[in-house]
C-alpha cells in the first residue's frame, strides 16, 4: 500500500486516496461501474483475493457476474456480521470540536516549506527533464 500521490512513485503498490475522506468528496462505491474504457467495476475483494490480481482492467461490467459466481460471491457478503459501533469514533470528533479543531479545510492549505520539493508530477516536470 502507498499514499505516493505520483503513479511514477508508486511502483506496484496499491494506492490509498486518504484525500477522498475530505469534505465534499465522493468515492465509487462497490461494484459501480467506472467512466472510463471497457466500463470497469468497482470490485471489493478479500485481501488473498487482491493478491491475485494481474490486470485490475479484467473486472469490467461483462465479466464481473461470472466473477462473482465463480468466487463463490460477494467478498462483501458477511460485513453486517462483524457489528460495530460509531460512539467512538463520533467521541474523537467530538473531542477535536472540543480542543478547538474542525473539520479538515478544503482545499487544503499546505504551505510549500524550505526544502520542498517541486509541486509537480515527475513525469510533467518540463524544467528538468533530459531530452
Amino acid at each position: 500500500l502507498t499514499t505516493a500521490w505520483w503513479k511514477e512513485e508508486r511502483g506496484d503498490r496499491i494506492f490509498v486516496d486518504v484525500n477522498q475522506n475530505a469534505r465534499d468528496r465522493t468515492i465509487a462505491s462497490a461494484y459501480s461501474l467506472r467512466p472510463k474504457q471497457g466500463a470497469p467495476v468497482s470490485f471489493p475483494l478479500t485481501w488473498d483475493g487482491l493478491a491475485a490480481v494481474d490486470d485490475p482492467m479484467a473486472f469490467t461490467l461483462r465479466t464481473v457476474p461470472d466473477l462473482l459466481t465463480s468466487q463463490g460471491g460477494d467478498a462483501w457478503a458477511d460485513i453486517d456480521a462483524q457489528p460495530y459501533s460509531l460512539e467512538p469514533l463520533l467521541d474523537l470528533w467530538r473531542a477535536d470540536l472540543e480542543r478547538g479543531l474542525g473539520d479538515m479545510p478544503y482545499p487544503p492549505e499546505y504551505p510549500k516549506m524550505p526544502g520542498e520539493p517541486k509541486r509537480v508530477q515527475p513525469s510533467k516536470d518540463t524544467r528538468n527533464k533530459q531530452d
